[in-house]
């Protein structure tokens, strides 16, 4: 919370650009180092990874915090993410929807949706199970008492991690945490949610290595990427500043149409929520009542239904690739958030986030070697839930812009069963408290 050599957002959009650059102009080198070193780590790994090296060392940071010249507490905070999430992030998947085919979308089969539950299965249990593992070696770690009870605590972390930040709060509403302590949780989320990403990344480097080891049969999502390739080639013209005015025209005016709708919705479901009796069935709804929710899911809906018109041959103009643009700026942004030294700030509570998160990928890795599932599955099944709208499609666009609405529907499904299986963790969690 320090206050970064820059606050400036407009300075520190230029030093996340510069980043971008860089990784780009690396990684197109063809001789020396470069091409070497991207065979390992792959380019959006670090267009994520350089910004949190700026944030940890104090070049750049999310938030900070200074005393003025009579001694009061003053604090700043980036609105590039906001921007990013808000503004680019709907407006990349509307470009990267236009040329997307629903039906084979559709014989990807069920082995997406196995992996996205696995991976909520391996949220619920791996709560309780590492409560019970850290027990044993620092019982004081997963304490506490009454509204101080970790346990609490731990609740909002399993909304995140099922479904996104509408679900976390509404579970700590449920469960009380003291709020003096939450912050704790919400950096906990951060470091752990963002290391698994980073391995999530650096595993799609290695793709078909993990591929050939699960055993997965790839050829629909291959057989998917050709069919979006194919129509590519054959609608591929040189961009005019038309084409380019025309697709961001379709794109932003999308965002713009989903932000209204999505307030007016937001609004009504906020108030419908507000009428159940049950304060158990109203949490369970909350997600309801999130505008990002709504923002996200109207854009992605406008867009598969322009996918059926001409509209979708702007993807040989590019929409895909202005889509990605959009992508990796919300993945520096994303980066920025990250401080590598906070992983040391509180080694109790995020030992915890790391057996918990490993027992998420143990089981992922587990059932996906049983049913030979791609690790296109196991990546974007985790992050549905994990990360959300946010990053599901991050990862799944890595793999192919055409793969990025998959990312899209399965992290809706996160939000709508979020709080039902973060209440159920925590049942678990408080009985693995108390034994």
């Amino acid at each position: 919370m320090t206050v970064p050599i820059f606050t400036n957002d407009a300075i520190v959009f230029g030093i996340l650009m510069l980043s971008l650059g860089f990784v780009f102009y690396t990684e197109s080198l063809k001789s020396g180092f470069w091409p070497k070193f991207y065979k390992i780590v792959p380019g959006l790994f670090m267009a994520y990874f350089i910004p949190a090296i700026f944030t940890t060392v104090g070049v750049i940071s999310p938030e900070w915090e200074t005393t003025n010249s009579v001694g009061e507490i003053v604090s700043g905070k980036s609105q590039l993410y906001y921007v990013s999430s808000r503004f680019l992030l709907p407006a990349a998947l509307v470009l990267m929807t236009l040329s997307i085919d629903l039906k084979a979308i559709f014989n990807l089969g069920s082995k997406a949706l196995i992996m996205f539950f696995t991976g909520t299965v391996g949220i619920i249990i791996g709560g309780p199970i590492a409560i019970l593992l850290i027990s044993i070696f620092s019982p004081e770690t997963v304490g506490g008492a009454d509204f101080d009870a970790v346990w609490r605590g731990l609740s909002t972390l399993a909304g995140s991690w099922i479904g996104g930040g509408a679900n976390q709060t509404a579970m700590l509403e449920i469960y009380q945490y003291n709020p003096q302590k939450y912050g704790g949780m919400v950096f906990v989320d951060i470091v752990v949610a963002n290391i698994w990403m980073a391995i999530l990344l650096i595993g799609i480097g290695k793709k078909d290595k993990i591929d050939k080891w699960l055993g997965a049969d790839t050829s629909a999502i291959e057989e998917l990427k050709d069919k979006v390739s194919k129509f590519t080639q054959g609608v591929k013209r040189n961009p005019t500043l038309t084409d380019f005015m025309i697709m961001l025209a379709i794109a932003f005016g999308t965002v713009g149409f989903g932000h209204f709708t999505s307030s007016f919705l937001s609004s009504f479901f906020n108030g419908l929520v507000a009428s159940i009796a049950s304060e158990t069935w109203r949490n369970i709804f909350t997600f309801l009542g999130s505008g990002f929710f709504w923002l996200i899911s109207i854009s992605t809906i406008v867009a598969i239904i322009l996918s059926f018109t001409k509209a979708k041959n702007y993807e040989g103009a590019g929409a895909s690739k202005l889509g990605s643009i959009f992508i990796y700026i919300l993945v520096a942004t994303i980066g920025m958030k990250m401080d590598l030294a906070m992983i040391f700030d509180n080694l109790g509570l995020i030992a915890i986030g790391i057996v918990w998160m490993s027992i998420h990928a143990g089981l992922l890795i587990l059932v996906a070697k049983l049913i030979k599932a791609p690790y296109f599955f196991l990546a974007v099944g985790s992050q549905a839930n994990v990360g959300g709208a946010a990053s599901a499609p991050i990862v799944a666009q890595a793999f192919h812009p055409s793969l990025a609405t998959v990312g899209v529907l399965l992290a809706v499904f996160g939000y709508a069963i979020g709080t039902v299986g973060a209440i159920l963790c925590t049942i678990l969690m408080e009985l693995s408290a108390t034994l």
